[in-house]
């Protein structure tokens, strides 16, 4: 009989034992070897004898808290890469989780399916996406972050910032997603240039009435017209020749989509040199 090299190792730990198990037992049968641990000494036990590559982590545990536990585990020499798992919708959790490194963060109750899906995606990061955020402020009404820059950071980031407006209606929240998305991916691609040496600062401001995303990126990563020129310029050459260019680069093709952020918010105002965005949605 031929026994299958697992393709990642998980720690699961959670004092539910019927959901433990369950989500233990899909991400075997996905390829993962797995571990358990009902509490906090148990997992930083766990991790004390071998190492791990992701960490399922609930933040309710009894006596030591998950985010206790996120901290002591983010001191390891090989720390693995951890996802938070909570039942609590309070943006608190959210921040101090964000504060704490953790690679991603999951509310309570998810379908189990979704894990295998959450944690094969956090395998195949590179390591790039586990470069620390600077967080410069955590609170609910003004988060600022500066993040090294590539994009698989920015979907950390996008995941954790939309996470915050997960009370506002669907197609509000939708459309501040997909404009925060294409803005920072901008920033990252083309003011960073996908250096993760360089960062980019993002503060996110709510008020009852409004809120305001201001992007800031350490090159030209706004500037519209060139991106938008870069996009259409080669009709009369190769049309698909500067899509292919960017992709080999490990770039998103053209500039459009920046563009038509314009329609999916209230403003989009920029600076002098075009190397900072303000995004505001105005809430009813």
């Amino acid at each position: 009989m031929t026994t299958m090299t697992p393709i990642g190792r998980v720690l699961v730990v959670d004092d539910d034992r019927a959901l433990r198990h369950a989500l233990a037992a899909l991400l075997q049968d996905a390829g993962y070897q797995t571990e358990q641990a009902a509490d906090g000494p148990a997992a930083l036990a766990t991790l004390e004898r071998q190492s791990v590559d992701c960490m399922l982590l609930d933040i309710g545990l009894p006596g030591m808290s998950g985010l206790d536990v996120l901290a002591r585990a983010r001191e390891a020499a090989s720390p693995p890469r951890i996802v938070m798992m909570t039942a609590d919708d309070t943006p608190d959790v959210l921040l101090r989780s964000l504060q704490g490194q953790a690679h991603a963060f999951v509310r309570k109750p998810f379908p189990p399916a979704r894990i295998v899906d959450i944690v094969n995606d956090v395998r195949r990061a590179s390591a790039a996406a586990s470069l620390p955020i600077e967080v410069v402020s955590a609170s609910a009404d003004w988060l600022e972050l500066v993040a090294p820059c590539s994009l698989e950071m920015a979907e950390r980031v996008q995941d954790f910032v939309m996470q915050l407006d997960a009370r506002l209606p669907d197609d509000v929240r939708e459309s501040v997603a997909q404009a925060f998305r294409e803005l920072l991916s901008n920033a990252v691609e083309w003011g960073g240039r996908l250096d993760p040496t360089r960062t980019v600062r993002i503060a996110c401001l709510r008020s009852k009435r409004m809120l305001l995303y201001r992007i800031s990126d350490p090159g030209d990563g706004f500037d519209i017209n060139r991106l938008a020129h870069a996009a259409i310029s080669n009709a009369d050459d190769d049309p698909l020749r500067h899509d292919r260019v960017r992709q080999d680069m490990g770039l998103r093709p053209g500039g459009l989509g920046l563009v038509m952020t314009r329609a999916l918010v209230d403003e989009l105002i920029y600076n002098e040199k075009r190397n900072e965005v303000v995004l505001v949605k105005y809430l009813d």
